[in-house]
């Protein structure tokens, strides 16, 4: 016996489908944001690749992030870009695809960080209208609060404001259909660091003073580190 949908679920099943025409896939080293003035929730345990789209002209705002060799030691550590937008129009049911303007793989992620280059495909090979802006927001980090550093913005926050329908906040213009150079920000000026009883090495701020801190926390035994962060706590 053959068995019939309800026509009120035919039409959901027919509207659902409808919705959403496109999707975006970004690489493992990026992270989404916002798209069109809302917040993308991420955390560090999952990676969301790929985004859907609806028809028509969005924004998304993504950066990359990434592990890297420390400088200091044998250990890794996080590098992060500021947010770029992209705004791409979505004209039918394709599959776009973000990656490095370089290729695949980033070869130098630490100047690759400081103004993402990255170019938007289409699996289908066709063309693809969209444009890259660059923002210099500088996000707001234990490190800049630890050592005094100027304070910068909620990322996420300044993200989902980019990608609002007629909110200029982006720090450059762009060219159509082709990623745009951005000079890096400029770095915090150097205050003097707080006196403390762990082994915190002397005044810096910016990334140094991020590699510094990842340095002797790694040096640190798991006593120090606690002593560390109820000093730290404190300072906040």
């Amino acid at each position: 016996m053959k068995s019939v949908l309800p026509v009120g679920a035919l039409l959901a099943l027919a509207a659902s489908s409808s919705v959403f025409a496109g999707s975006l896939t970004i690489p493992m080293s990026f992270e989404y944001l916002a798209l069109d003035g809302q917040q993308i929730s991420t955390n560090s345990f999952t990676h969301k690749a790929e985004l859907d789209l609806s028809p028509g002209t969005h924004k998304i705002a993504i950066r990359y992030h990434d592990m890297v060799e420390d400088d200091f030691s044998d250990s890794q550590s996080f590098i992060k870009s500021a947010p770029f937008i992209v705004t791409l129009r979505v004209d039918g049911d394709h599959d776009y695809f973000l990656k490095p303007a370089s290729g695949e793989v980033v070869k130098k992620p630490k100047q690759f960080a400081k103004a993402p280059q990255v170019v938007v495909t289409r699996a289908d090979k066709g063309e693809v209208s969209y444009k890259v802006v660059q923002t210099d927001y500088k996000e707001d980090s234990f490190v800049d609060r630890l050592f005094g550093g100027s304070k910068g913005v909620d990322i996420d926050e300044a993200a989902a404001a980019a990608t609002a329908a007629g909110v200029g906040t982006v720090a450059a213009t762009a060219a159509p259909v082709a990623p745009v150079s951005q000079s890096a920000p400029v770095a915090a000026t150097a205050t003097q660091a707080p006196q403390a009883t762990s082994p915190v090495p002397p005044a810096q701020t910016g990334d140094h003073a991020q590699q510094m801190l990842q340095y002797w926390w790694l040096q640190a035994d798991e006593k120090t580190r606690k002593e560390f962060m109820s000093w730290a706590i404190q300072q906040l």
